[in-house]
């Protein structure tokens, strides 16, 4: 039995390129894009860093909104579509269903043919594997720290004391920031703390 390799037809190519610092330069991945075919005018982009959200990528959420079924959208590598697996993942797996074509240069991934969608499925497979791993790691991680009766979640800025201390400050009548300064707090911690005190 021979695998389908060919490309299907397709409707429009777009291009979608990121960088995860506006010092760098988008040139050379649209260079790529455009060599590969895509018109410059159909190239969407971002310059975000890698803690952005997707919602957060107005290049991304514009691309998406205007790709249509049977469209083509071709990026130089797939980890361009999010800032990890998961992110990448559930971004290939909307596309499939939308019917819309990924090609990832790098990679040699296109989804328009039986073999680039099977190479999509297993590496949303290994991405959905390393997310239930992950899962897991944390899980006995807390469950480590909870049977040896250690704190879980992010330590305390401030201590019992220097809390009382806070509370102390701020009756007398110091600023926040003059409590923060004194403490080598935020004064958002300050406000937390005189926050727990009202909710008691």
């Amino acid at each position: 039995m021979s695998i389908d390799t060919s490309p299907a037809v397709i409707g429009t190519q777009l291009g979608y390129a990121r960088v995860s610092t506006t010092h760098q330069s988008l040139d050379q991945q649209t260079d790529a894009l455009t060599a590969a075919g895509v018109d410059g005018a159909r190239i969407y982009a971002d310059k975000l860093s890698g803690t952005s959200t997707r919602e957060q990528r107005a290049g991304l959420a514009a691309l998406l909104d205007y790709a249509r079924e049977g469209d083509a959208i071709v990026v130089v590598g797939i980890d361009r579509l999010g800032r990890n697996a998961a992110e990448v993942m559930t971004t290939i797996r909307e596309l499939g269903e939308r019917g819309i074509v990924l090609r990832s240069l790098r990679e040699g991934i296109d989804t328009s043919n039986a073999t680039g969608r099977m190479v999509a499925g297993v590496l949303a497979s290994l991405a959905e594997l390393e997310l239930e791993l992950g899962k897991e790691r944390r899980s006995a991680a807390r469950d480590a720290r909870r049977a040896r009766g250690q704190a879980i979640g992010r330590p305390k800025a401030l201590n019992a004391q220097q809390s009382a201390l806070a509370r102390r400050m701020h009756a007398a009548g110091e600023a926040a920031t003059t409590i923060a300064t004194t403490l080598g707090v935020s004064r958002a911690t300050v406000y937390r703390v005189l926050g727990e005190n009202d909710e008691r």
